[in-house]
């Protein structure tokens, strides 16, 4: 798992904005949906592809596990698998950031319907589970799916992000749905990166801005309290 080191400056920065560490003190579940970002064999599964992230395997029983208090308190369950389409629609991230040789292992092990695409069959999905298909980093933008309008058809307004990778796909998800007007939660040891710098950059970055932050144990503890109390 990550070693999370938050920077002091981050929390100072954070006491300063807002003058309290978290935005939520409980999460009314009944209108929260946890978005799990791109847990697939292509980047958990161990040797499958160049886009493995290692430490992605051990945060799937953290997922699993708020998997089942999401739904335990009424919430929605939402896993989004990537999908890279070889076409010109986003010819500068498939003509620019790689080389040739990579571009077609990532279209390959990314395809509709291959081994790589599929979600890793550690994860526990459930009937009343929603499962979305992107093509950009974040399931957010109209460009990539249709995810806004399923959540905002079904009464969400809050988004729990957990998945991979941190600063890439799980960081764009954030800040895209703040950007939507969601509340949105990050959870420190639901995400996986590649390495802990790039993991905990992250996790200051978006807690200053656009996220908040806290661990997997205190999201359960605030969806427990939110059943019990009428929304304002």
């Amino acid at each position: 798992m990550h070693k999370i080191a938050i920077p002091p400056d981050a929390i100072a920065a954070v006491m300063k904005r807002r003058g309290h560490l978290h935005v939520f003190d409980w999460l009314d579940a009944r209108r929260c949906a946890l978005i799990v970002v791109d847990m697939q064999n292509a980047f958990v599964a161990k040797g499958m592809s160049p886009l493995e992230v290692p430490i992605a395997r051990e945060i799937v029983p953290t997922i699993n596990r708020l998997a089942v208090a999401l739904r335990g308190a009424g919430g929605q369950v939402v896993w989004v698998q990537n999908l890279v389409v070889d076409d010109a629609s986003w010819s500068v991230y498939l003509d620019r950031f790689m080389t040739p040789e990579r571009r077609a292992a990532v279209v390959r092990v990314l395809e509709r319907g291959s081994e790589g695409q599929a979600l890793y069959p550690e994860l526990v999905l459930e009937a009343a589970d929603l499962v979305v298909e992107k093509t950009r980093y974040s399931a957010f933008l109209r460009a990539s799916s249709n995810l806004d309008d399923m959540l905002r058809a079904r009464g969400i307004d809050t988004v729990v992000i957990v998945g991979t990778v941190t600063n890439i796909c799980c960081e764009s998800s954030a800040r895209d749905a703040m950007m939507l007007n969601y509340n949105v939660v990050f959870v420190s040891d639901g995400n996986a990166a590649l390495t802990d710098e790039a993991h905990n950059a992250t996790l200051a970055t978006l807690m200053q801005i656009c996220a908040d932050v806290m661990s997997a144990e205190e999201v359960i503890m605030r969806l427990q309290v939110a059943p019990t109390l009428e929304r304002r």
